[in-house]
């Protein structure tokens, strides 16, 4: 596959609630990441137990400028040197989206040098590539995060084609509100692995949230709401009362947030085994990507999967698995290269069309 060679592309991603600059280099054949910037509004959005869509626009306002010349300074290189920018412009919070993509315009107009718009998704998976060798295709790049639970066949790394979407929750936000169920706060992904690792997985039995049905689809609305009912009780009615549930001890908590994570990472398995025989000519690699990839659970059942099945396991960095800048450079080096400046018409949008495909809206980046 022909890729231009000797790039230095910035990459801008404010889908979400994380404002980052990036500067990659391509060249021979690699993607070496110069610097990789991320401000944070993780204590922004903790009292409100997730993401207040106005207070991250306006906190991407606050750090734009500031990050990018951050990004510059740590590459050592300056605007100048740049080739081309890239930028999430989907799926998000559609006022964060508009800072990133605005500045990313503005930009690509000052210097004369062409902006590439990039899928956030498709991005999660060319976290795998930064710093390493290209893998070899086709392959599986299943992306999980607070937004998306997305299964894709990829015969390159610019070419996915969805096979397997959750029809509901996503696993990142399911992980949320199962933290909120237990008391465990936010965010909420990594404070149910801590809790699940002095836990017992088998104490509760839960429900897959993967659905034996044609295709390969998920849904953890109904995991979820087994852990409500594991953790609170089943609703009864006046005549009939239900059981209470055991009281919620530290305990307790840690043998549900153990239980539940471990019917996630399996429900995870279960969709690939699917994924296997829908994906056509047969996977030599295994693209990872997404905030959850950063679970150590589901990053080992991963990598025995793949071993059993003889395929290479990619999953990225702890640093690449949250949102971040480098994914995005990274993807919009492989990309066309469009002609001047490119077109700048192109806008953001709340929802991905290659994520989402036929079957209806998709929701925020994560």
């Amino acid at each position: 596959m022909p890729y231009a060679a000797g790039m230095l592309v910035l990459g801008i991603e404010t889908s979400c609630d994380e404002t980052a600059a990036s500067v990659v280099e391509w060249t021979a054949g690699a993607l070496k990441v110069r610097s990789n910037v991320v401000a944070s509004q993780e204590a922004l959005h903790a009292p409100y137990g997730g993401v207040v869509p106005e207070l991250a626009s306006r906190a991407h306002l606050d750090c734009i400028v500031p990050t990018l010349e951050r990004a510059l300074e740590h590459a050592g290189v300056g605007w100048k040197d740049l080739d081309r920018v890239g930028v999430a412009h989907c799926p998000g919070l559609i006022g964060s989206l508009l800072v990133g993509v605005s500045a990313a315009k503005g930009l690509a107009w000052s210097l004369g040098k062409p902006v590439v718009p990039v899928d956030h998704v498709v991005a999660h998976l060319a976290a795998c590539l930064l710093d390493r060798p290209m893998p070899a295709w086709p392959a599986l790049g299943l992306v999980a995060s607070g937004g998306h639970t997305s299964v894709f066949r990829l015969d390159g790394p610019t070419e996915p084609q969805l096979i397997g979407w959750t029809i509901d929750d996503a696993i990142g936000e399911a992980f949320d509100k199962a933290a909120a169920m237990l008391g465990l706060g936010y965010p909420g992904g990594p404070n149910i692995e801590r809790e699940a690792a002095g836990g017992d997985p088998q104490a509760v039995r839960l429900p897959s949230a993967y659905l034996r049905r044609e295709g390969v689809q998920f849904s953890f609305s109904g995991l979820k709401t087994a852990l409500l009912y594991a953790a609170r009780g089943v609703p009864g009615t006046p005549r009939r009362p239900s059981p209470q549930a055991p009281p919620l001890t530290p305990e307790r908590v840690r043998d549900l947030a153990a239980s539940f994570q471990q019917a996630a990472v399996a429900s995870i398995i279960e969709g690939l085994d699917a994924a296997l025989l829908h994906a056509g000519e047969r996977p030599r690699s295994l693209l990872v990507g997404g905030g959850v990839s950063a679970n150590h659970a589901l990053r080992a059942a991963l990598e025995a999967w793949s071993a059993s099945h003889g395929i290479e396991c990619r999953v990225p960095i702890m640093a690449h698995c949250i949102d971040n800048a480098a994914m995005i450079a990274g993807l919009a080096a492989l990309m066309p290269a469009p002609s001047g400046i490119g077109d700048l018409g192109f806008v953001a949008e709340p929802m991905s069309r290659i994520a989402r495909g036929a079957r209806g809206p998709q929701r925020k980046a994560s």
